[in-house]
């Protein structure tokens, strides 16, 4: 049965006429059936409530064995709690915080309230954006949908707003997290002379439909580039957080976890190689640490851990265009 707060919305919506407040909850309830797999109710709300307001083109949402989008959207089960990564003390702070307003949601709308779920990341590559992505739909138990810019962007004019659409209309019904990952893809700077009428009407688009998107579907996006985003779009999102490259110590926190997965030591102190590896992001960290794995279950039962971490130190070092970490 829907939440009772729920309920006194669509009864609130029927008596005043408000066709957004309606759709609002319906999509809402929508969204809490598919999440306890009452799939054919949520396929009938679905399917009722765009009987009530026919679209411009048949069957916007298409239910099918590409689950529904039209192949716009990767689908990932999330697999990473908040507590593998090893963020910056407020990074961590500012997302329990979401998370918390997010599985409390009927508490804030008793106080006629909505959890906040527009997130912006930025920040240098290789440093966790898309990570913590996923770990957002882990602690909140949802599926994560990933944006394919290639099925969405089209070379035909009116082709690319008319999929977001689509994609949107997916999700509103669907209690999850959407990604955008290089989002300055999409949320370029309007006023840039090089870009055409079309991809700044995309853009227009593209905000709209943020705005609209109920609170149930939390949208995080991620830019290398956060210079060339629209100005307009900064203001849309609640959560703007900058994710940066791996400071000393959480490069040290890394190797101690790495020594204790390992269960051996790794022949040099944890602060020793956070200095001595040239890791410019936690990328970089998690492939060294890898490839240290890689060799020594190859050489087991015999391997020497220490000599395997020197041979691979000594490769890194030597690889082209690898800046030295920065204590």
């Amino acid at each position: 049965m829907p939440r009772a707060d729920l309920i006194v919305n669509l009864v609130r919506a029927g008596t005043q006429g408000d066709q957004k407040m309606f759709r609002s909850t319906v999509e809402a309830i929508a969204a809490e059936e598919r999440a306890k797999r009452h799939t054919v109710l949520a396929d009938r709300l679905e399917e009722n409530l765009r009987a009530a307001t026919p679209p411009a083109k048949p069957l916007d949402v298409v239910r099918s064995f590409d689950g529904g989008h039209g192949g716009l959207l990767f689908e990932i089960q999330p697999r990473r709690p908040l507590s593998s990564m090893l963020l910056d003390e407020q990074v961590q702070i500012v997302i329990r915080e979401l998370v918390e307003e997010q599985r409390r949601t009927d508490v804030l709308r008793s106080y006629g309230l909505e959890p906040r779920h527009r997130v912006l990341l930025s920040g240098p590559p290789g440093n966790g954006k898309t990570t913590l992505a996923e770990s957002i739909a882990h602690e909140l138990m949802v599926p994560l949908f990933v944006v394919r810019y290639e099925a969405v962007i089209g070379s035909f004019l009116g082709e690319t707003s008319g999929r977001l659409k689509r994609l949107f209309d997916f999700v509103r019904t669907h209690h999850s997290v959407l990604f955008f990952d290089e989002f300055d893809t999409l949320g370029k700077e309007r006023g840039d002379t090089h870009e055409t009428g079309e991809i700044k009407r995309v853009v227009s688009s593209l905000l709209l439909q943020i705005d609209a998107l109920p609170s149930h579907v939390v949208v995080v996006t991620a830019t290398n580039h956060a210079e060339l985003l629209d100005r307009a779009v900064w203001r849309r999102f609640q959560v703007r957080l900058a994710l940066a490259a791996p400071s000393l110590a959480q490069r040290i926190a890394w190797f101690e976890r790495f020594q204790g997965v390992l269960g051996t030591s790794l022949g040099a102190s944890p602060r020793t190689l956070a200095i001595k590896v040239p890791a410019h992001s936690f990328s970089d960290l998690e492939q060294f640490c890898q490839d240290i794995h890689r060799r020594y279950v190859l050489a087991l039962p015999a391997g020497n851990i220490k000599q395997i971490v020197a041979e691979r130190l000594a490769q890194w070092k030597a690889r082209p265009g690898v800046p030295s970490p920065e204590g």
